[in-house]
């Protein structure tokens, strides 16, 4: 939904200003609309001006930096600018309920004095006390990139850059990637700074939504913490932007409204004047390359806080040393080495379910989603299959359906693991952490409260435990199966991989014990996973970008990348041919086309998918043919029978 001119409404009791909510007759029924401005005339012949029935704010309730911000991000990322602005209101705003009044989020007194007491700051190492001065002695908008090891402090300098805000009067915006990590970071948070918080995340309840939104924008909520579409939020005395692991891929919305949250809170601490600080032990490339080329200022912290030393990494040879239901007879070993010495061990499995796979022995036949191109995973502990791309779910065959021999699940999941684990282990204490385990309101809560008061001496997840988790009591992580991401076909694929790599084995060894990982792989001697072990995530960002340089990926080159899905796999073909031919008409120089090209799963959700990409040597040739571009499409008779959206920065490409 774009924008659109109405008359102002017959009587006003205030001045009309941008940022106010008005009702407005739209078709044959009412909407409630964000005024965006004023102006003198209209392109719209005055007849068939309508007039609006309402102003529903006394005060505009987006300040103009949001509002900037948002009409921005709507040219960038090639968007509807109606669905931009709703993306920054809570659901019962855009339905026309009036804000709630201004809450009092105050701490009781008793809770304000125990909560002042419970977290004395400990000492800065050098490094920390450098970052924490620089981000404290920034005069308007800078950018920092504090590029910290596992187990470094990053959160600490979070906090004390935070305090200096609070004593300037000041809010603190801090970007989260998972619902999952707010509750552990807002729990230390409140440890620290007895004031009033906000907490932000698709979990909440349309009234809890609110409430947070209207505390921040009031300037009620001195701190608030939230995930991707946080970077909306109104702040009324903005001092400090944080977006702690700015590497993770959740901050990058993958339909409808495409935007990055990490990128756009670049934009908007310059827009405010403030600085932004990007926290990660692993570090997008593209951050790299910022930092490297000087528009981020690099903060490092290269050593552990306190004792602790980096853990030591040990592949297993799985070609030597075969795997029963998933461990091998080295990992079981220092499982059992490191639980008689009152330690906690990290199992780490990207793959939810009892098995990915489930085959006949007889004739091959394979359990497939009837609507995608992809596998129904077992998850037997439910007697089902469920395809993990469209949610179909269905209950598990007790034979072959084409002929009726006996179906064998295939390769390892977090459940079967967990079984695995209970049997070598029965009288250990295990928490599996995982999206199935999780789905009740308040489960992770109470799964890692048991992990942290060490009631659950083996843990056992998926990326979930890879996002900034803190596990004192963790001195092993075993890596299940680290080749999942070795043979990736996206340009991405082996960044990811480190990213993870690093991240699961930084949960090792972070309090005074020293830590261990070992990895399980079939190909011990990838280039990879040497150059992580022997030198780091450093040494590896450093050979990526040569790399990408020499192939022109980004960050020297700005993609968008135009999909399209239809019922019919000719209608998708049909427009995304039409789209290249429309393109290379008028490219301009710096500009190409590639494709089109299949998506690699081609049909998901009982629709056909395919993707047209468009790669320029540089941002701005990419946004200039943009809008003409996505013009041109919008009159392609071709383009009626399929649905189709620009993706600009996609995350992903395969």
């Amino acid at each position: 939904m774009g924008l659109f001119d109405y008359l102002p409404p017959p009587a006003m009791a205030f001045e009309l200003l941008p940022g106010m909510r008005v009702r407005v007759p739209f078709g044959k029924g009412t909407r409630v609309g964000l005024l965006m401005g004023l102006k003198a005339g209209s392109t719209v012949p005055e007849g068939k001006l309508r007039q609006a029935l309402a102003v529903l704010d006394a005060e505009p309730l987006l300040p103009g930096d949001l509002r900037r911000l948002l009409s921005w991000a709507s040219a960038y990322y090639q968007h509807p600018p109606g669905e931009v602005l709703a993306a920054a209101l809570p659901k019962a705003l855009r339905e026309g309920r009036e804000p709630t009044r201004r809450r009092k989020l105050k701490t009781p007194p008793a809770a304000a004095a125990e909560l002042a007491s419970a977290d004395v700051p400990p000492v800065l190492t050098n490094e920390q006390g450098r970052a924490v001065a620089a981000v404290n002695a920034a005069a308007g908008f800078r950018c920092f990139l504090l590029d910290g090891v596992t187990g470094s402090g990053k959160t600490e300098v979070y906090l004390r850059c935070i305090q200096e805000r609070l004593n300037a009067g000041q809010q603190s915006l801090v970007l989260v990637p998972e619902i999952g990590l707010t509750p552990q970071l807002l729990e230390r948070f409140r440890r620290r700074f007895p004031v009033p918080m906000a907490v932000l995340h698709s979990g909440l309840a349309d009234g809890e939504r609110l409430r947070a939104w209207t505390a921040a924008r009031d300037g009620t909520a001195r701190i608030v913490i939230g995930t991707r579409s946080a970077i909306f939020t109104p702040l009324k005395h903005p001092g400090l932007l944080v977006v702690d692991e700015e590497h993770d891929a959740s901050y990058k919305q993958q339909d409808g409204f495409r935007y990055s949250a990490r990128d756009l809170a670049v934009w908007r601490a310059r827009e405010l004047g403030i600085p932004l600080v990007l926290g990660s032990a692993t570090p997008a490339l593209e951050s790299v390359e910022n930092a490297q080329s000087g528009r981020y200022e690099r903060l490092v912290l290269a050593e552990r806080a306190g004792t602790a030393g980096q853990p030591t990494a040990h592949l297993i040879d799985m070609r030597t040393h075969q795997p029963r239901d998933g461990l091998t007879q080295p990992l079981l070993a220092a499982i059992r080495r490191h639980l008689a010495a009152d330690g906690q061990v990290l199992i780490f499995l990207n793959r939810r379910g009892y098995a990915p796979t489930l085959v006949c022995v007889g004739c091959g036949t394979v359990i497939s989603c009837d609507r995608c191109d992809a596998r129904m995973v077992l998850h037997q502990q439910r007697g089902r299959v469920t395809c993990h791309h469209c949610g179909s779910d269905r209950a598990a065959p007790e034979d072959c359906p084409a002929c009726h021999a006996e179906l064998r699940a295939v390769g390892q999941g977090t459940e079967r693991l967990e079984q695995a684990l209970a049997r070598e282990f029965p009288a250990q204490a295990m928490e599996r952490i995982d999206r199935d385990t999780t789905r009740r309101r308040g489960e992770i809560e109470r799964r890692l409260e048991r992990v942290h008061s060490l009631k659950a001496r083996l843990l056992l997840g998926t990326q979930m435990l890879t996002k900034g988790h803190d596990f004192p009591g963790v001195t092993l992580v075993g890596i299940v199966d680290v080749d999942q991401g070795l043979f990736g076909t996206d340009f991405r694929s082996a960044e990811r991989l480190a990213q993870t790599f690093i991240q699961v084995a930084g949960r090792a060894g972070r309090a005074d014990r020293p830590g261990e990982v070992y990895l399980q792989t079939l190909f011990p001697d990838h280039p990879l996973l040497r150059v992580l072990l022997a030198d780091g995530y450093g040494a590896f960002a450093t050979l990526a970008l040569a790399e990408r340089q020499q192939a022109g990926w980004p960050p020297w080159s700005s993609l968008a990348l135009l999909r399209a899905e239809a019922t019919e796999r000719p209608l998708v073909f049909s427009f995304l041919e039409s789209a290249a031919a429309l393109a290379r008409t008028a490219l301009p120089p710096g500009l190409r086309v590639l494709g089109p090209a299949p998506a690699p799963m081609e049909r998901r959700s009982g629709r056909y998918r395919g993707q047209l990409l468009l790669q320029a040597d540089a941002r701005r040739v990419l946004q200039r043919f943009l809008p003409d571009f996505r013009a041109a499409l919008t009159a392609l008779p071709t383009q009626r029978r399929v649905r189709w959206s620009m993706d600009v920065d996609p995350s992903e490409l395969f």
